[in-house]
C-alpha cells in the first residue's frame, strides 16, 4: 500500500504533516508514504525521526499552491506542485490514495480535471466522519457543492451509505435528508424533491427528513444536504465544541481544589475532549472522483495527519473505491 501526501500544504507543513506521516508508518510497517513536496524542507524534518527508509519516498515538488490560489490556475500554471503531482500518481495508479491539508478548491478541481468522475457520477462530495451519542456517523457534502439539484443529493445518499459500510462496518445504514422538519413537505423545492427520488430507491435505507438537532443524537447513519448547508453544519459544530471545552475548563476546571479527585476529572475531560476533537477524524474523503482523494482540515496537526492516513488506508483495504464504482447511480 502506498499513500501520497502533499507535506507542504495546510498550516503546519512540513513539520507537522511529516511527523503525522511517522506516526503512521511506525504502527504499519506494511504502507509506504510518498512524500511530496520541497525536497529540503522535507529532509530537514526527517532528520529528526527515525523512519524506515524503504516505507518513505520523496518526490520533490517545486511549485507551491497557497489558500489563495485559483484552483485553474494551479491546474494550467502549477503543473509541478504536490496537488497535480499527487493527481498524477492517482491516475497512473502509482499510488493508492492522495491526501492533502491545502488549497480543497484547487484538490477537488485537480481530481475532476485529471481524474474525472466515476460513472454517472454528477457532482462529487466530501464526506465528514462525526462523533454523536450512538457513535461514529457521516455527513456530506461537506462543501464541495454549494449549488445541488435533486439527483445530485441522491447520488450523495448512495456514496455516503457506501462509505459507511466500507469505513465504519455499518451493515444497513440508514440515510436521512437534513431539513427544516421532518414531515416530506417540508423545506425549499430541492429538499422536497430529492425526498422524492431517495423514497424511491429499494437500495438506500432511507429513514426521511430528520432537523439539525438530530445529528449530534446519532439520529441517522449517513445524513445527506448540499455543501452549503453541510459546511456551515460543520464550522458551526467546530466553533460550539471549542467553546464549550474552553468555557469549562475556564469556568469550573480551574477553580477546583488541586487534589486527587481533581486530577482524575482532568484526565477524563482530556480524553473527553480528544474524543470531539475534529484531528482525531483526520481527513474527509472526496466521494465520486474515479481515484481515492482526502482532504484535511487546514489546521490538521500530526495527529489528525496520522489519523487521515489510517482512514484512506482502511478505505483503501476495504476496497472501498471498487465498492462506489458497483453503485447503480441512475436516476429513472
Amino acid at each position: 500500500m502506498n499513500i501520497a501526501l502533499d507535506v507542504m500544504g495546510g498550516d503546519f507543513g512540513p513539520e507537522e504533516t511529516v511527523k503525522g506521516a511517522y506516526l503512521f508508518i511506525k504502527d504499519r510497517k506494511e504502507c509506504k508514504v510518498t512524500l511530496l513536496g520541497k525536497k529540503d524542507a522535507i529532509e530537514e524534518v526527517l532528520k529528526r525521526y527515525a523512519f524506515d527508509k524503504k516505507q518513505v519516498e520523496i518526490i520533490h515538488c517545486s511549485d507551491s499552491v497557497e489558500n489563495d490560489d485559483l484552483p485553474s490556475d494551479v491546474i494550467r500554471g502549477k503543473e509541478n506542485s504536490p496537488i497535480i503531482v499527487g493527481m498524477d500518481l492517482l491516475k497512473a495508479r502509482n499510488t493508492d490514495a492522495f491526501i492533502s491539508a491545502g488549497n480543497s478548491g484547487a484538490v477537488m478541481a485537480a481530481a475532476l480535471f485529471k481524474l474525472g468522475c466515476i460513472h454517472d457520477i454528477k457532482r462529487p462530495a466530501i464526506a465528514a466522519i462525526i462523533p454523536t451519542l450512538k457513535g461514529k456517523k457521516i455527513i456530506l457534502d461537506m462543501g464541495a457543492n454549494v449549488d445541488c439539484k435533486p439527483i445530485h443529493l441522491m447520488h450523495f445518499a448512495l456514496m455516503g451509505a457506501s462509505y459507511a459500510r466500507s469505513e465504519l462496518k455499518i451493515e444497513n445504514p440508514r440515510v436521512a435528508l437534513l431539513n427544516i422538519g421532518e414531515e416530506k413537505s417540508k423545506g425549499n423545492q430541492l429538499s422536497r424533491e430529492a425526498f422524492a427520488l431517495l423514497s424511491e430507491r429499494e437500495d438506500i435505507d432511507f429513514m426521511g427528513n430528520i432537523e439539525g438537532r438530530d445529528i449530534f443524537l446519532g439520529a441517522a447513519d449517513v445524513i445527506v444536504c448540499d455543501g452549503f448547508v453541510g459546511n456551515i453544519v460543520l464550522k458551526t459544530a467546530e466553533g460550539l465544541s471549542s467553546m464549550f471545552m474552553t468555557d469549562f475548563k475556564m469556568s469550573i476546571l480551574r477553580d477546583l481544589p488541586d487534589d486527587d479527585t481533581t486530577r482524575m476529572l482532568k484526565e477524563k475531560f482530556a480524553r473527553y475532549a480528544k474524543m470531539r476533537n475534529y484531528k482525531t477524524y483526520g481527513g474527509a474523503p472526496l466521494l465520486g472522483v474515479n481515484g481515492l482523494c482526502f482532504i484535511c482540515h487546514g489546521r490538521s496537526k500530526a495527529e489528525a495527519m496520522k489519523n487521515a492516513l489510517n482512514s484512506a488506508s482502511i478505505f483503501i483495504e476495504n476496497h472501498g473505491l471498487e465498492h462506489l464504482k458497483e453503485l447503480d447511480f441512475k436516476s429513472e
